[in-house]
């Protein structure tokens, strides 16, 4: 029996916030790790474009929704999407000045993702690969905020970016999956294969740029075996970044599997409370840091 859809939270854009991405952020950011940090760097070089490509999925099916809710959702998302773009964008131009080569890395999924794919698979098997994105993003909420420990160390504008990332991704977790399953009306196959071609792909090409980055960070070929090897512990030992999500992972394969059959993060709530009252992103993101730091120290 599959579990009783929940009421979402509204699908809030929130525009014009300033995360200070101009400033001083070091080069590695993330606890002084190159490994953590550039994981989280080989991320953001593939949101811009991947976004883009979310966006244009969900409405290659825009002209099939008479639903005033489900039309109100997608624009919603598409301003979302649009906001994580641009700060990751914004972001993405310092990583130029450490000698990363974010053009060519962006050329590069601008073919894969808009040359190859677009152009050889169906409609509803890219909307498939949008779902099981938006599926895969949004878990992210659990495991970089609820878990705040992975972030201890972290310069406080980075890991606001990624805290206001993760909730809105969380916020607008089904709006491609609606789309995909009831106006796409794609088959449990589409559904499972691509999101089988996005686990395949997504830590591939994040593997391949942080190969990239920590090169052009001159560590030599014995410091770069030793940062791997500690890296990919930390990635996946038990209670590392993985293992943890695997759960939420394979629902998605249940053929009754709706994203809304997860609730939001505890942390949901007390962080959209926060920013409405500092209406400062880096300023709710310290706060609901120290928060779940103390609640972990005192449980």
């Amino acid at each position: 029996m599959s579990k009783t859809k929940l009421t979402p939270p509204p699908i809030i854009p929130r525009e014009k916030l300033d995360f200070d991405l101009d400033g001083n952020i070091p080069k590695h950011w993330l606890d002084n790790d190159p490994f953590k940090t550039r994981f989280f760097d080989a991320m953001s070089t593939l949101f811009p474009v991947g976004e883009r490509f979310f966006i244009t999925c969900v409405r290659d099916f825009k002209d099939r929704i008479t639903d005033p809710k489900m039309q109100q959702d997608i624009k919603d998302f598409t301003r979302q999407e649009a906001q994580h773009s641009m700060l990751h964008t914004r972001y993405n131009d310092r990583l130029k000045k450490h000698g990363i080569g974010v053009d060519a890395i962006l050329e590069g999924q601008e073919r894969r993702l808009f040359g190859i794919i677009r152009q050889h698979c169906s409609r509803e098997f890219t909307l498939g690969i949008t779902a099981a994105s938006e599926h895969i993003t949004a878990i992210m909420a659990d495991c970089f905020v609820e878990r705040p420990h992975i972030f201890n160390g972290a310069d406080e504008r980075m890991r606001a970016l990624y805290v206001w990332h993760a909730m809105e991704e969380m916020e607008h977790k089904g709006v491609a999956y609606d789309v995909l399953v009831d106006i796409a009306k794609a088959s449990y196959w589409t559904r499972v294969s691509s999101m089988m071609l996005v686990t395949l792909l997504f830590p591939y090409h994040v593997f391949r740029i942080m190969k990239h980055m920590l090169q052009a960070d001159g560590f030599t070929r014995w410091e770069r075996t030793k940062i791997w090897a500690k890296g990919l512990w930390w990635l996946y030992k038990p209670g590392g970044i993985f293992l943890p999500m695997l759960g939420k992972y394979f629902s998605y394969l249940k053929p009754g599997f709706h994203p809304w059959q997860d609730p939001v993060v505890p942390s949901y709530e007390p962080w959209v409370r926060l920013l409405k009252e500092t209406g400062d992103p880096v300023e709710a993101g310290n706060r609901l840091h120290a928060g779940l730091t103390q609640g972990l120290a005192h449980a």
